[in-house]
């Protein structure tokens, strides 16, 4: 490992590119690393997306299996970032376990990663055309308009993800901060207006609702435990800011704070806005029976000009994360193909040398996007979404045990994020809690065909490991950027 030191731009990308020759250009700030897992987390985006689940399979009182998630969530960003402090490089995962374990092992990190990231970029596009452009416009539900209308968002996204890194922070930024506003601007204005007229009852926040006579409610897999996914598939990829570490500013600082910032500011406002909505509810089996509770409640205590507000600004919400999810797939593409560990990896590892961005990996995820709305019939495309919440338990799980296993040989970084004596026990504790949530996320009886997917995943990504065993072997057996022949630069 290279420690860090203080000093000019040039000594600080010597010390943390570990032998690539730097191409991507340093452009993010604080708030912009930060703005960016925030971004990928969404709030708004992933309450508004699985409230529904909420209610109809735990009943209101569901939405206190947030502060578990939060609370186990902030523990693996807690591992995340310790690692994040000592590597900063695009691919993240992918380069730890490289540097760390092996880099066999790293890749299997970097394949389950790019399958996760490259899946969401579809998934959101499509969320934000049926759930939020649609309903916006006053357009009737209809599948094949919705696909139209991902794959115009997709073709935007790509445009400007190709055009610059600091146009995607740009956006990002203002999706986020017009995210904050509206979730506190959104949970004051009910709380007034519940307070004002007294239309809403505190005892939602203890009422199982439609689900009171249920019966398996407290089962595993049962109506209670799945109310857990809304946080487990909401609080994730806080780990996106270190898929960009190359273009942030301080990375050792920058990223590690923004990684868990991200996850502890997120879950602090996803409660405050979960309360004062199910506070807020009137008719519980109504709201429960609505396509979109959110916008539902918005609607019955604050109007449908209030409800038009929120639509507008959850699109933003939804563009904004989706192009950071573009932005971060691009880069674990770009970082495995400079290693000559990805398809194409000639063509994949080619940066742009005026706009300082990986043009072909974005295309490239573009066009499964592509794939997957024209192949894909309605059913499929939801089980394979659904499959997508699994890989991040899968790679946060794996990201620990990495850690456990070589914590003692780190070296620390001076001035960078460090949990000091407290490593071991956050660590031990997020790998229980991760266990834990894996459980959740396939014990339910829908999970099975999902949990066959992502199985489905990693044989695919085995027969293209299997192929670079027989036909470039060496890809595999050398740690990336370093001990190369005199004259090679893998950049």
């Amino acid at each position: 490992m290279v420690e860090a030191s203080p000093g000019t731009e040039e000594a600080e990308d010597s010390a943390v590119l570990g032998g690539y020759r730097p191409e991507l250009k340093r452009t993010l700030g604080s708030f912009q690393v930060f703005a960016i897992s925030f971004a990928f987390i969404s709030v708004a985006v992933g309450i508004f997306s699985t409230y529904d689940d909420v209610l109809q399979n735990a009943g209101p009182v569901g939405i206190w299996l947030w502060v578990v998630a939060a609370v186990g969530q902030v523990l693996v960003a807690l591992v995340v970032a310790q690692l994040a402090g000592r590597i900063a490089l695009s691919g993240s995962s992918y380069q730890w376990a490289s540097r760390l374990a092996n880099p066999k092992i790293g890749w299997g990190f970097g394949w389950l990663t790019f399958c996760y990231l490259a899946i969401g970029v579809a998934a959101i596009a499509n969320a934000l055309a049926s759930q939020a452009f649609m309903p916006l416009f006053g357009m009737d539900p209809d599948e094949g308009t919705a696909r139209l209308l991902t794959l115009a968002i997709l073709l935007l996204q790509t445009v400007v993800v190709v055009a610059s890194t600091r146009l995607v922070s740009l956006i990002n930024s203002t999706a986020v901060g017009l995210e904050l506003a509206l979730v506190v601007l959104v949970a004051l204005a009910l709380a007034v207006v519940v307070l004002a007229t007294g239309r809403g009852d505190l005892g939602n926040l203890t009422s199982r609702g439609v689900t009171e006579h249920t019966a398996h409610y407290f089962d595993v897999g049962g109506g209670l435990m799945v109310a857990m996914i809304m946080g487990l598939a909401t609080l994730v990829g806080f780990d996106s800011a270190a898929n960009l570490a190359e273009e942030a500013k301080d990375p050792f600082r920058s990223v590690p704070r923004a990684i868990v910032g991200s996850v502890v500011a997120a879950g602090v406002l996803g409660m405050v806005f979960l309360i004062c909505l199910t506070v807020a509810i009137e008719d519980v089996p109504g709201v429960t029976a609505s396509e979109s509770p959110v916008a539902a409640i918005m609607r019955e205590q604050l109007g449908s000009e209030m409800e038009k507000v929120l639509l507008a600004a959850i699109a933003i919400a939804f563009f904004g994360a989706g192009t950071v999810v573009m932005a971060s797939c691009s880069r674990i593409v770009f970082a495995m193909a400079r290693d000559g560990r990805f398809p194409a990896h000639r063509l994949m590892r080619r940066v742009n040398p005026r706009t300082h961005t990986p043009i072909p990996a974005t295309i490239l995820i573009f066009f499964v996007g592509v794939v997957l709305m024209v192949a894909l019939p309605g059913d499929a495309l939801l089980q394979l979404i659904t499959a997508s919440t699994i890989i991040p338990a899968l790679v946060y799980g794996a990201t620990i045990v990495l850690y456990l296993a070589v914590r003692r040989r780190l070296d620390r970084n001076k001035g960078a994020f460090d949990l000091g004596r407290f490593e071991l026990p956050v660590a031990v504790c997020a790998l229980v809690w991760t266990v834990a949530s894996l459980f959740v996320l396939v014990s339910p009886s829908e999970a099975l065909v999902p949990s066959l997917i992502v199985v489905g995943l990693v044989v695919a990504g085995g027969l293209f490991f299997a192929g670079l065993m027989l036909f470039n072997r060496q890809a595999l057996e050398t740690e990336p950027g370093t001990h190369l022949p005199s004259g090679t630069d893998r950049g």
